[in-house]
């Protein structure tokens, strides 16, 4: 794989991914320009997150039976006009129907892993995907700095509208630059679609790292959607672009994820785990601390979502070295399982999150997290203990890589052999 299209895929992911977290920013907006309440409004992030999931579930296994360009090239299409008619549409209705259709369509992130894993020699496999989830967390941090910033200077209609051009833009371009592919598999689509779950029944590590991940999904989805609302409320009466501004401090965590994967490799995915969620449970405490507003509360806040960030990515990678230690020859089918429960989480909690905003305030969205942190705790600690899986499988190379996985956005998962038609 050439530099140049690994460049192309990366930016791909970081547009796909930040697709999903930029409304987070903007929701504060709509409640202003469509006279509708905060919860109202949290709906339309709800909306893309509920179609992501569905998304996950339902068209990311067409990356083994469908080839990759065309495949790819028609979600991005589709994404970009999802994101048109929201910039365009006249009331809540409307954009919560785009947004939905958005979510389900911009899964890229989850087709360009195993294309990229496919497209590079084994030994070569960890560092591309590296590559690519900087991608992706870095589309998720900048997403709400982006939709923020550029929504408060021209309203909240233009982060939609810039985001499908830049959509349909890189349609058009991967669509003369990816690779011809060789699709993997020719089992019918019924069958693609019913082996995650069959997985998930079959496989109790599966199941224990899907908890793990929904539980802490849901809690950071909570805090992200709420905190627009606190920021924009009388509490501290701060602009739609503090909550991008704020999401910004979270760029640390792109430094954590191959110390992470060293540290998984070493000791096993459930110490790694273990101090994850404990950072989950902390964390809600420091967030708690936020909710009286001024330079103190920044600070609390600024501190409390680094933390739940960093806990997020670094469990991501513990859990996903479990999880590719269960079947390493159906790791596509155990990610869309993994994934499908960790945004129906997501969309739990950022529900969750604004109805309780609405009854409890910021301390209620706390106290929600606290709670998610301490059932996946009690969850751990009832599972047998040691080392554990989590070596010399996620990067599929031999060398006992894990591969990291970005904590708002898909992972990137190694294929089974022979996904892409060529190996470079």
């Amino acid at each position: 794989m050439s530099r140049r299209l690994l460049l192309l895929l990366t930016l791909t992911c970081a547009v796909g991914v930040g697709t999903v977290y930029f409304p987070q920013a903007v929701s504060p907006l709509v409640v202003t320009a469509l006279h509708v309440s905060p919860g109202a409004a949290g709906l339309v992030v709800t909306a893309v997150q509920i179609g992501y999931t569905a998304g996950i579930f339902l068209l990311v296994p067409l990356g083994d039976r469908l080839p990759h360009r065309p495949f790819l090239v028609t979600l991005l299409a589709l994404t970009g006009a999802g994101l048109l008619a929201a910039g365009c549409a006249p009331g809540l209705a409307p954009l919560l129907a785009a947004s939905a259709v958005v979510g389900v369509t911009t899964v890229a992130a989850q087709v360009i892993g195993p294309l990229a894993a496919g497209l590079v020699a084994a030994d070569r496999r960890g560092a591309v995907l590296g590559t690519l989830l900087s991608g992706s967390t870095g589309g998720m941090l900048l997403a709400r700095t982006f939709g923020g910033s550029l929504g408060e200077r021209l309203g909240w209609r233009a982060p939609y509208l810039a985001a499908g051009a830049v959509a349909l833009l890189l349609a058009l371009v991967l669509a003369r630059a990816l690779p011809v592919t060789t699709p993997a598999s020719r089992r019918p689509y019924a069958a693609l679609l019913a082996e995650p779950l069959r997985l998930l029944c079959s496989e109790p590590e599966l199941r224990r790292s899907c908890l793990y991940q929904a539980a802490v999904f849901g809690a950071f989805s909570a805090v992200w959607t709420c905190l627009a609302l606190l920021l924009t409320g009388p509490a501290y009466g701060l602009g739609a672009d503090a909550v991008g501004m704020l999401a910004l401090v979270g760029a640390v965590t792109m430094l954590c994820t191959p110390y992470t994967g060293r540290l998984v490799d070493r000791t096993g995915a459930d110490r790694v785990n273990l101090g994850c969620l404990l950072g989950v449970l902390v964390s809600a405490a420091v967030l708690a601390a936020g909710a009286g507003g001024g330079a103190a509360g920044l600070a609390a806040l600024a501190g409390g979502t680094l933390l739940l960030d960093v806990s997020m990515q670094c469990g991501t990678v513990a859990n996903l070295a479990r999880v590719y230690a269960v079947r390493p020859d159906a790791r596509s089918r155990l990610n869309t399982a993994y994934m499908t429960c960790a945004y129906l989480g997501g969309s739990g909690g950022s529900w969750l999150g604004v109805r309780i905003y609405g009854r409890a305030g910021w301390q209620g969205v706390c106290a929600l997290v606290a709670l998610l942190a301490v059932i996946a705790l009690a969850r751990h600690l009832a599972a047998p203990h040691g080392r554990g899986p989590g070596t010399r499988q996620a990067g599929g190379d031999g060398r006992g890589v894990p591969v990291p996985v970005g904590i708002g956005g898909p992972p990137t998962a190694a294929p089974p052999v022979g996904s892409a038609g060529r190996t470079v």
